[in-house]
């Protein structure tokens, strides 16, 4: 029982975080305020991959809404439960449209002190560039598809992946073991840190940039 009601208000905070970070993504993106960013700083986004699919979900949902309503009033003409599925699925479409501009107006960042990684509202990290002993491209998938954040063990090195559509394409190397903190993320520190960018080559060379400075004395 102590097990069970500890975990409620976790999942509760974690429910409620969802969806007002859904809402402020959504606002963000409907009203096209971009990231505030250092002069030094440098936005790259990740959503090229998942926009393709976002949009078909959207438009398939924003077709079965109608659909599902003209079937209610032929077969179970209740007014509740129409109300109620014309409820549940104009909510769906709005969080899809939220989950969307989520991933559009959350990009990474580099700037002078380090790497901002994230994942819509839900994953936000940032790496100072003294932790960083390489950076480099490499493409590979995730073993779940569906997740976004996913932990590989080689050995007595963890890796933490936060993919993008199912993939990541850069590779952040630590120069010692870190905690990183992240949704289902690791209880142990972890070796490298893998993600996906858009454009993975600017992202890389901007960072390469950054450690040359830092490692200049």
């Amino acid at each position: 029982m102590t097990t069970t009601h500890g975990r409620q208000p976790t999942l509760l905070r974690r429910a409620l975080a969802a969806e007002a970070g859904m809402w402020r993504s959504l606002f963000r993106w409907i009203s096209r305020r971009r990231p505030t960013l250092a002069d030094d700083a440098r936005a790259f986004g990740y959503a090229g991959v998942v926009t393709p699919i976002f949009v078909v979900f959207i438009v398939v949902s924003a077709v079965e809404i109608p659909l599902l309503d003209l079937l209610l009033a032929h077969f179970l003409p209740w007014p509740p439960l129409r109300i109620v599925a014309l409820t549940l699925g104009a909510w769906g479409l709005i969080w899809m449209f939220g989950m969307l501009g989520a991933v559009r107006v959350h990009p990474h960042v580099t700037d002078a002190a380090g790497i901002r990684v994230r994942y819509g509202h839900s994953v936000d990290v940032t790496i100072p560039w003294s932790a960083v002993a390489e950076i480099r491209g490499r493409r590979r998938s995730l073993t779940h598809s569906s997740r976004t954040v996913e932990v590989e063990e080689s050995g007595d090195r963890v890796h933490l992946l936060v993919g993008t559509g199912g993939q990541t394409n850069i590779d952040l190397v630590f120069r010692e073991p870190m905690t990183v903190v992240v949704p289902k993320g690791p209880d142990r520190p972890v070796s490298e840190l893998r993600f996906y960018a858009d454009a993975p080559d600017a992202l890389i060379a901007r960072a390469r940039g950054h450690l040359t400075a830092v490692a200049t004395p």
